[in-house]
Order: structure tokens, then sequence, then C-alpha cells
């Protein structure tokens, strides 16, 4: 078969102790003097240019991310390779092992759809040892919404394979849906702040509690221990 399995990052891959949260404040702070600059944003699923965007708009800053988004991101990235290393994180349960499995299965490429800049995935990969996994993905300089950040990734690098053999791999309801809108397949993990339930509610078609048993993962993600798409 040819699968194309995209996984989110933060709170699916690795958990960073709020390294990126911390240094996009930071950055934030100071550029505008602005202390708690995305205290009223939503963070969980969301694309780091909303999120960028939604702080500039909250404060009533002009001019829009295209103003100010090169000087931000030179700010965020230089603090961001400083509160890695400051804060305490890891990897979620099951990794690297699940995705050294996927690696194996003939057929199958594994890469990203993350809310992160770009840079950012990057770092956060290298910083915890899973960089050599993954060699593209969608990202969140590619729009304002989830959805349409994942259509141009898919655009991009899916290499003609079938919207029913990619399978978009997260821990939010906004994972989830950027899948389902985009008629691809969509599975939860609860290894954030959303219950398997809620995950299912939400429209996964798989659910995990966590990639624990990451054999048994492997299997059902390559359509091995049941179909590809399954509930």
């Amino acid at each position: 078969m040819t699968g194309l399995l995209l996984f989110d990052i933060d709170n699916t891959l690795l958990y960073t102790g709020g390294a990126g949260s911390v240094a996009f404040e930071l950055a934030f702070r100071e550029m505008f003097s602005i202390k708690d600059g995305f205290a009223r944003v939503e963070f969980s699923g969301r694309t780091d240019l909303y999120i960028f965007s939604e702080g500039l708009r909250q404060h009533g800053i002009n001019g829009g991310h295209r103003e100010h988004l090169g000087e931000f991101l030179r700010r965020y990235y230089a603090h961001l390779s400083h509160t890695l290393g400051e804060r305490e994180g890891h990897l979620m349960p099951g990794f690297p092992q699940l995705l050294e499995a996927l690696s194996q299965r003939e057929g199958l490429r594994v890469g990203l759809a993350t809310g992160n800049f770009s840079e950012a995935a990057w770092m956060k990969l290298e910083h915890y040892g899973i960089r050599q996994y993954f060699s593209d993905g969608a990202f969140g300089e590619g729009s304002l919404e989830r959805p349409e950040m994942v259509r141009l990734g898919i655009e991009r690098f899916a290499d003609g394979v079938s919207p029913k053999d990619v399978l978009i791999i997260g821990d939010t309801p906004h994972d989830i849906s950027s899948a389902l809108d985009n008629g691809l397949g969509a599975v939860g993990v609860a290894t954030g702040s959303y219950t398997v339930d809620q995950l299912r509610d939400s429209g996964a078609q798989i659910v995990f509690e966590n990639f624990a048993d990451w054999q048994g993962a492997a299997g059902r993600l390559a359509g091995e221990e049941a179909p590809f798409r399954s509930s």
C-alpha cells in the first residue's frame, strides 16, 4: 500500500514544557513592550500565524502579520533556541519507537501537519532527537487556518497519494477538523488536553489514549491490523 501519515508536534510527538509559548511571549514583549501578549489567545491546535495575528489584533497593533512577521520570527527563533534547553520537556509515550517502526513499512511516508512555524518545528524535533524521521510537512506559516494549511501542504508534497490514504494524527479537535475538511483520515491521540471521547466526538475515525503500545499503533496506522480508515 501507499500511505502518508502526517503528525502534529506539540502534545502529539512531544511536550516542550511550554518552550514555544515562552519564546513567543518574549519576542512579542521585545517588539511591542506588551507583557503576556497572548494571554487571551487560544494556542491549542492553532497555527502560529493565527496566534501571532490574533495577538496583534487584540492589542490594536497596526500593520498586521505581513509587516511584523519577519522581525518577530528572528526574535522568536533566537529565544526558542534557549527556552528549549531551559524548559523540562519529553517525548510522548511510544516515541521514537513508533516512528522507527513506521519508517520500516514499505510504501508508508511520514511527515508533519503542525501549526508550528517551520523553523520552530525543525528546532523542536532536533532538540528531542527525532528530526531524522521527517523531511517535509504542512507548517504554521502556510495559513491562519489549519485546514487550509493542511491543504496547501498536501498539494506541495503528497506526490499523488490518494486522500483516502492520508492520515492526520493529532491531539486536538483542530487537527481532526483539518483532516475532515480535506477528505483525509483523522486520528486522535489523547496526550494533550482533550479526552478520547472528546476527540471521537470531534469526528476522529481512530482514537488512541497514547502510543505507549507503539507496536500495535504502528500496525493500526499502517493498515495491517485494521482498515486504514477505521472507526
